[in-house]
């Protein structure tokens, strides 16, 4: 439809059945779309609830009520020739998506199990689905049947089928990495998000994508390796799924001769599958060390540094840039905006014991639940990366339009705060965060008096360059750190807490 919207210009908002495309290629096609002269503003998205609120927010909200499977396609312009246009230009980009799924000489493969029968007998070969959720279980299903370990990146898998997966996996003897395992690194091949580590003697086994690369980058800040990092997927550690990835890839990391030592990390495990996995860990010829958060042990930089020293290595002095000199706040409150869930829990586990109750959509506690609109007044956490925030759009850690727009709405607030957030560097991130978040630091320090703490998450060998990135932070005022314990502790001093 073209019609005078909300605001100047004339738009176009539609709704295609039968399409499909992963939000990163979406969100690629908006930016591209959205630069085009007379272009006011444009959302290509699948259908779902909070992409189409995100549409009735602009003033391009579809006529009828759509179905989360379905393509949105809105667009505001100067005029109808613009509108035409780019209308085209989008139609135009999601045909070459599909020309590039195609050969000139034959169709490609519809599913996991037709592309596995296309491989010779006998190669090696990891299967990988990255489809909408409620698809992905059948594909993973293809893929055991075939004798072949799976990395689950989707999210919205049911609980149910998560367990049978994983239990058809271990009697097939292979291994289920995820539903929603975002980073992995397989025989040095880096997948998902994941940084650029030196290759070494310590495998880790993660029901965390965020804690993996924490604890991989310091490793590698300290001169220390990875053979593997088996992501796990952050449910498997619950009493609902047991801990079956996390017993497999053990296992697994035992019996390989290029691994001395396995760390465990994880979300707040359920206490009696943590105890099952330690047995487990007990019975094995390699050490085990945990790195799962809790109450107890709040902090994945101390789990490394007792790694280092179980290794008989030196605890090095971590990366960091001073910020600029702050007095300390008292009776200011801690405001943490995070893409990383597990840093996000680490940080609020650093924090609740000397500040008291942090609200947050992923709580400590169901009583501290945010609710829908992420704002609250008083010490506040918020994973920007939970699933809820994801459907249908890209993570934070690619796209960070979220995040940037709590930021804006603090510095406004008035009300006084210091500011923690984290960056995380790798393959598949962003290619230069700093360049849209120290312009919105420095905004709000100027605005707002805001002190800012980041927890920069990387390596010098990612594509981005941690001291490249961590120059620019700082250069917008920020204090920046590569431990995200470290960078929570200064945040807490600056509120002037007890600790």
């Amino acid at each position: 439809m073209s019609d005078p919207g909300p605001g100047e210009g004339v738009r176009h908002v539609s709704l295609r059945s039968g399409v499909y495309a992963d939000s990163v290629r979406l969100m690629q096609v908006s930016r591209d779309v959205g630069a085009r002269e007379g272009v006011t503003a444009v959302l290509v998205a699948m259908a779902t609830p909070l992409n189409v609120e995100l549409a009735a927010g602009m003033g391009l909200a579809p006529a009828e009520t759509p179905a989360p499977d379905q393509l949105l396609i809105a667009v505001r312009a100067v005029d109808d020739d613009a509108l035409a246009a780019a209308v085209a230009a989008v139609d135009a980009a999601l045909a070459e998506r599909e020309r590039s799924r195609a050969t000139a000489d034959a169709q490609p493969a519809r599913t996991i199990g037709a592309g596995l029968d296309d491989l010779e007998p006998g190669t090696p070969a990891l299967a990988i689905v990255s489809v909408p959720g409620q698809y992905a279980a059948l594909e993973a299903a293809d893929a055991i049947a075939a004798g072949r370990s799976v990395l689950v990146f989707s999210d919205g898998v049911p609980v149910e089928q998560e367990v049978a997966l994983k239990r058809a996996a271990h009697a097939a003897g292979v291994l289920v990495m995820g539903p929603d395992c975002g980073t992995a690194i397989v025989s040095g091949v880096a997948l998902g998000f994941a940084n650029v580590v030196r290759p070494g003697p310590v495998g880790v086994v993660a029901a965390s994508g965020t804690g993996a690369q924490q604890v991989s980058c310091l490793l590698d800040a300290a001169g220390v390796g990875v053979s593997h990092v088996i992501g796990v997927g952050g449910r498997d550690l619950s009493e609902a799924v047991g801990g079956l990835a996390t017993l497999d890839a053990l296992a697994a990391l035992d019996a390989d001769p290029a691994t001395e030592r396995v760390l465990v990390v994880s979300k707040p495990p359920a206490r009696s599958v943590a105890e099952a996995v330690e047995r487990a860990a007990a019975g094995l010829s390699t050490p085990v060390r945990s790195a799962a958060l809790s109450p107890e042990t709040p902090d994945l930089t101390a789990a490394v540094e007792a790694l280092l020293t179980d290794m008989g290595l030196d605890v090095p002095v971590w990366p960091s840039r001073p910020g600029p000199a702050e007095a300390a706040l008292p009776g200011a409150v801690l405001k943490g905006l995070y893409s990383g869930g597990t840093l996000a829990d680490e940080a609020m586990l650093l924090a609740a014991p000397v500040l008291g109750d942090v609200r947050s959509n992923t709580p400590l506690r169901p009583e501290l639940d945010l609710g829908t609109d992420l704002s609250a007044r008083g010490h506040v956490v918020v994973d920007f990366g939970d699933d809820a925030l994801t459907v249908g759009r890209a993570h934070p850690m690619i796209d960070p339009t979220l995040r940037l727009e709590a930021i804006e709405r603090l510095a406004a607030s008035g009300e006084p705060a210091v500011l923690l957030l984290d960056v995380v560097l790798g393959h598949g991130a962003d290619a230069d965060p700093a360049a849209a978040l120290a312009p919105a630091l420095a905004a709000a320090r100027e605005r707002a008096h805001l002190p800012v703490v980041v927890a920069l998450v990387g390596t010098e060998a990612d594509p981005q360059g941690w001291s490249r990135q961590a120059d620019a932070l700082a250069a917008a005022g920020a204090a920046v750190f590569a431990s995200n314990a470290a960078a929570t502790r200064y945040a807490l001093d600056l509120l002037g807490a007890q600790r």
